[in-house]
């Protein structure tokens, strides 16, 4: 028996017979990497070991001495209702496979059946198992709001409570050996919440745990898309003198991070696909395939879905990517984050250029939270390490931040010139009622700051105080 290993929760292989629990143990670590798994020859054991061990499959047999599979499976569906049973029985009958499923199995097997066949519905139950679990946990921690291991997040700045959910819906699929994919623009942070899905990992793995592995895979052709994850063989190809050890197997035990999984080509997708369908894979070179222990994660800054729908990306490929995923929001919808940031970056690069920390300006964090940041952290901290380069007195300059925002920003000015700003049911609002609204949408986006409300409104400051003052009467 064994008390680690993959899935998080044990399986369980109940017969009378030694020489098919070997077999069918043997064959499930060689073709689905299944190797948590429990033996028992005694049926009368079953419901001991079910409440000893953490049990989340039972692979059982009808036809035993003792205790028969089938009311054995009466009592696991009355005890324990969340674990899954499937039935493996010598007997080929139809009535009897329909009886199974209508008390409660989750399939049937015979036992001359094709192992392809087998293995695929053992591993669908195990998916399926892991996806109950994971969908209870998530909602435990919703329910708890909070976040249970913050010391996996400290190097990820933020107070938001949209990031806050981010990270308990990590830490509810941290048990999980199914892909993650990590979705949001340049430079919101995936490469540190792809390391943050392999800690986690590795805290619930019992053993020592691997090493995470990144490959931005943006720019490789079939070729070196093949040599660079799988490895190849000595004599391979022209240069190859040696044999090298791919990606996936250097992260063996750990995590293979995969970044911009978007610009993937179509001949590269089938390859990851069968890696991610099989778990194995075969290097350059070799006629032999070798098994992946290794959690993959990918990242994307591109629609995945639209690529989909325009042939540039594969279907089947893409909801296997996409059975967990993460969706970073920008930084322009966490603009509570950017003081906190700012205030990061800037002792960060003080300490890089030997330099103390200015005073920040008080309307510089309210001036930055004006701005939608189309790079994301990456431009604020780029800011950040300018503004600190060519600091010399004891303030902050805001000169830096300044021209950021006079950027004309198309997205912004896009979205005002789209119909729809105003409810199609209700009237318009008069020029007069329409200017007041804008003003105090300015002065609230300012926090009363009337230089920085006038910037916002593309006005002098005299006339906005002449405004207000008219508004005011």
């Amino acid at each position: 028996m064994k008390n680690n290993g993959y899935p998080d929760f044990g399986v369980l292989l109940v017969d009378d017979e030694t020489s098919f629990l070997r077999s069918l143990s043997m064959l499930l670590e060689r073709k689905a990497g299944i190797d948590h798994l429990y033996r028992c020859q005694d049926s009368r054991e079953v419901m001991g070991l079910l409440g000893e061990e953490n049990i989340g499959l039972v692979l059982l047999d009808l036809t035993m001495p003792y205790l028969s599979g089938e009311d054995l499976l009466k009592q696991i569906v009355e005890e324990y209702p969340e674990i899954g049973v499937i039935i493996i029985s010598g007997l080929n009958q139809l009535e009897t496979a329909v009886d199974c499923l209508r008390l409660g199995a989750f399939d049937y097997f015979v036992k001359t059946t094709e192992e392809g066949r087998l293995v695929e519905g053992i591993r669908r139950a195990v998916r399926m198992q892991e996806m109950r679990q994971e969908n209870q946990e998530l909602k435990r921690r919703f329910l708890n709001d909070r976040v249970e291991q913050p010391e996996v997040f400290a190097n990820i700045i933020t107070t938001d409570k949209g990031m806050r959910s981010v990270f308990q819906y990590l830490e509810s699929i941290a048990s999980s050996s199914q892909p993650v994919l990590i979705s949001g623009e340049s430079g919101v942070g995936k490469e540190l919440i792809a390391k943050a899905v392999h800690e986690l990992s590795m805290t619930r793995s019992s053993g020592d745990g691997g090493p995470l592995v990144s490959v931005n895979v943006a720019g490789l052709d079939d070729e070196h898309f093949s040599d660079t994850l799988f490895g190849h063989h000595q004599g391979a190809f022209t240069g190859a003198s040696r044999s090298r050890a791919g990606m996936v197997e250097q992260a063996t035990g750990g995590t293979l991070f995969l970044d911009e999984i978007g610009d993937l080509s179509q001949a590269s997708q089938v390859k990851l696909l069968r890696l991610l369908q099989e778990g194995e894979y075969y290097p350059l070179g070799s006629d032999r395939p070798k098994r992946m222990y290794a959690r993959i994660v990918v990242a994307t800054h591109q629609n995945l879905a639209e690529k989909q729908k325009r042939g540039e990306f594969r279907k089947d490929l893409f909801y296997r990517l996409n059975i967990h995923q993460a969706e970073i929001p920008p930084l322009r919808q966490r603009k509570g984050d950017i003081p906190l940031l700012l205030d990061f970056f800037l002792q960060e690069a003080a300490d890089e250029l030997n330099k103390s920390k200015p005073t920040v300006p008080k309307e510089l964090p309210v001036l930055l939270m004006n701005y939608p940041f189309p790079g994301n952290v990456r431009e604020l901290r780029a800011l950040a390490y300018d503004a600190m380069s060519r600091h010399r007195s004891r303030m902050l300059s805001m000169d830096v931040f300044r021209r950021a925002l006079q950027t004309v920003d198309t997205e912004v000015e896009a979205g005002f010139s789209q119909p729809g700003v105003f409810n199609p049911d209700l009237p318009l609002p008069s020029l007069q009622e329409a200017s007041e609204l804008l003003v105090d949408e300015a002065m609230s986006r300012a926090q009363g700051n009337q230089s920085l409300a006038a910037r916002l409104l593309g006005i002098s400051q005299p006339a906005l105080s002449k405004r207000l003052k008219k508004k005011k009467i």
